[in-house]
């Protein structure tokens, strides 16, 4: 089992900051990635960013590039957000994902963490 757990969510004014954490643990043999997504209230779920755990290499959404930044802490099997310049469109749950293989198998498997609010308000 792999468990993804978050923290850091909360409410903050537009232009204010805000920073979320990801912890994979379990029977984790590998981690190939971990990223975010969100769901806006009314909306489908959107991709925001990731992460490759050997490279580093980062993609983020149009809406968030030069306000969010993505990092990682390998030792910790943990994923950052770092987001600033929060406006209130970026109000929603946000979801940690990670394509990870488990120790228990040969093959890549997607878990998903249960989600943490953030709420973007005067």
């Amino acid at each position: 089992q792999v468990q993804l757990v978050e923290s850091g969510g909360g409410l903050v004014q537009p232009g204010g900051s805000l920073r979320l954490s990801c912890a994979a643990s379990g029977s984790i043999s590998s981690i190939n990635g971990m990223g975010w997504y969100r769901q806006p209230p009314g909306k489908e779920r959107e991709f925001v960013a990731t992460i490759t755990w050997s490279t580093s290499t980062t993609v983020y959404a149009d809406s968030v590039k030069g306000r969010f930044t993505i990092s990682r802490h390998n030792a910790q099997n943990t994923v950052f957000l770092q987001m600033n310049s929060l406006n209130p469109e970026d109000t929603a749950v946000y979801y940690c994902n990670a394509l990870v293989k488990p120790a228990s198998s040969f093959l890549l498997r997607n878990y998903w963490g249960q989600g943490t609010q953030v709420t973007v308000s005067s």
